[in-house]
């Protein structure tokens, strides 16, 4: 008896929480992010430097498709200068510690503040002052 009351008495509090649940399909996550693209809306992130550095090591691993451990010009997305000044030592190709350690220079570069973690201010400020 005690417990049916207890399921009576949160029953009204949590029907609201199911409807907002993540019971939406992908379909409609998708459609609604394309939405929130195509006006021009970025939520709000903060990027640690232990995740980021997570990232481009899956980043790497996925452009490098022959498995080499380099990344080459043809498997870089575009013909892109900036990625190929990763090259530090100038031999045409990126291996993953130039590529790590150039993506970790560019997180610290972007990290105005220097407390470890990247705002989307700090990076779309950053961003802004690359593109002048």
């Amino acid at each position: 008896m005690r417990s049916a009351s207890l399921v009576l008495l949160l029953l009204p509090a949590a029907l609201p929480l199911a409807a907002c649940g993540g019971g939406g399909s992908k379909a409609k996550q998708a459609e609604a992010d394309a939405h929130a693209a195509a006006a021009g809306f970025v939520p709000p992130s903060v990027l640690s430097r232990l995740d980021f550095g997570g990232t481009i090591e899956r980043r790497f691993h996925a452009l490098d498709r022959n498995g080499d451990n380099v990344l080459t010009d043809e498997e870089l997305p575009r013909q892109d200068s900036r990625l190929m000044a990763l090259d530090r030592n100038k031999d045409g190709r990126i291996s993953s510690t130039e590529w790590s350690e150039g993506m970790l220079d560019r997180f610290d570069r972007m990290d105005l503040n220097h407390d470890g973690s990247v705002t989307s201010d700090e990076r779309a400020r950053f961003e802004a002052s690359e593109r002048k």
